[in-house]
C-alpha cells in the first residue's frame, strides 16, 4: 500500500503539471493510449480474440458506431478521456451498456450506493478496493466476467473522485494479469470478491501506476518533440492535426485531413514530415491504413 500510494502520488502531480496546474497536453492521449491496454486485457479476461492492434485498427479505421465485444470494452475505457465521468445514473447506464448488462441494471440505486461507499473511504485505495467489491455483489445478476470488468473500470471511477481528478485514468485493469499479483500455486489471478482484494488491489496500482508514470514519461518527450516540429511545418491545417495528436491514441491521415481542411495527400506528406523529425511514430507498421500517434 506505501508503494501504490507513493506511485500514485506520483501519478497525481504529473496529471497538475500542466499550465496553471491543470493537467498536461498530452492527458487525453495518455488516457486513451492506457485504455487500449485496458480493453485488451479485459478482452482476455472475456477470452476474446482482439489484441491491442485489433482494437486499435477497430476503432479508428472502421468508421461505424457498431463493434465487437472487445471494441464495447475499447469504448468502455474511452469514456475516461471523452466525457465527464462520474458516479450518476447516466454514467453507469453508459458504461454497463458496453459490459452487456441486462435492461434491469438499477442504475440509480447502484450510483448511490457507490457515492457513499466513496464517501466513507479513509483513503484513495479504500475507496477503490470498496467499489470494487460492493460491485460485483451488487451486479450478482450479470455474467461474473462482466461484472469483474466493470468493478475494474469502477475502481478507476472512484480513486479518481477521491483524488480529485479531472477524469479518471485506466489503471487497474492494466495490469490484473501481472505474474507479479498471481496469489497462489495455481497462478489465480485476484478477483474483487476475494478476501484480501485490498491487498491486491494495493499491490495492482503500484505496478500500474508505476507504468502509467512512464508513459507519461514518453508523451511527455514527444509532445515536447511535436511542438518544436510546429513552427517548422508547411501545411496550414497543421495545427489541428496537432491537437488529435495530443488527444488520442492514434489518427488516420484521413481523419487528420478533414479536421484540418487538408487534401488527403497533404495529410499523409504531412504525416512523414513529423515522423521524419521524429515527433511522431507509425503504429501499424503497415504501408496502407496506417496509424499515426506520439
Amino acid at each position: 500500500m506505501f508503494v501504490a500510494g507513493a506511485g500514485i502520488a506520483h501519478l497525481d502531480q504529473l496529471l497538475r503539471a500542466g499550465e496553471d496546474g491543470g493537467e498536461p497536453v498530452f492527458s487525453r492521449a495518455l488516457r486513451q493510449r492506457l485504455a487500449l491496454k485496458a480493453a485488451a486485457t479485459c478482452a482476455r479476461l472475456a477470452r476474446l480474440r482482439e489484441d491491442e492492434a485489433a482494437l486499435r485498427d477497430a476503432e479508428h479505421l472502421s468508421g461505424c458506431a457498431d463493434t465487437s465485444l472487445a471494441g464495447r470494452l475499447h469504448r468502455l475505457f474511452r469514456l475516461f478521456a471523452s466525457r465527464a465521468v462520474k458516479f450518476d445514473a447516466q454514467t453507469l447506464s453508459a458504461a454497463a451498456e458496453y459490459v452487456g448488462a441486462p435492461s434491469a441494471f438499477d442504475a440509480q440505486g447502484i450510483a448511490e450506493a457507490l457515492r457513499q461507499t466513496v464517501a466513507r473511504a479513509n483513503d484513495p485505495l479504500a475507496a477503490a478496493a470498496g467499489v470494487s467489491a460492493a460491485a460485483v455483489h451488487d451486479l450478482a445478476a450479470v455474467p461474473a466476467i462482466d461484472a469483474e470488468i466493470f468493478a475494474l473500470w469502477l475502481a478507476d471511477l472512484a480513486l479518481a473522485q477521491k483524488l480529485g481528478w479531472k477524469a479518471p485514468v485506466p489503471l487497474l485493469a492494466t495490469v490484473i494479469f501481472h505474474p507479479a499479483l498471481r496469489r497462489d500455486q495455481n497462478g489465480r489471478r485476484p478477483r474483487p470478491d476475494d478476501r484480501d482484494w485490498s491487498n491486491a488491489l494495493a499491490g495492482a496500482y503500484a505496478l500500474a501506476a508505476r507504468e502509467a508514470v512512464h508513459l507519461a514519461g514518453a508523451l511527455s518527450r514527444q509532445t515536447k518533440k511535436l511542438f518544436d516540429a510546429e513552427p517548422k511545418l508547411r501545411a496550414k491545417g497543421a495545427a489541428r492535426v496537432i491537437e488529435l495528436l495530443l488527444a488520442d491514441d492514434c489518427v488516420t491521415p484521413a481523419r487528420a485531413a478533414k479536421r484540418a481542411r487538408l487534401s488527403d495527400r497533404a495529410a499523409r506528406r504531412l504525416f512523414d514530415r513529423l515522423i521524419e523529425v521524429g515527433a511522431v511514430r507509425e503504429l501499424s507498421g503497415r504501408a496502407n491504413f496506417r496509424l499515426y500517434g506520439l
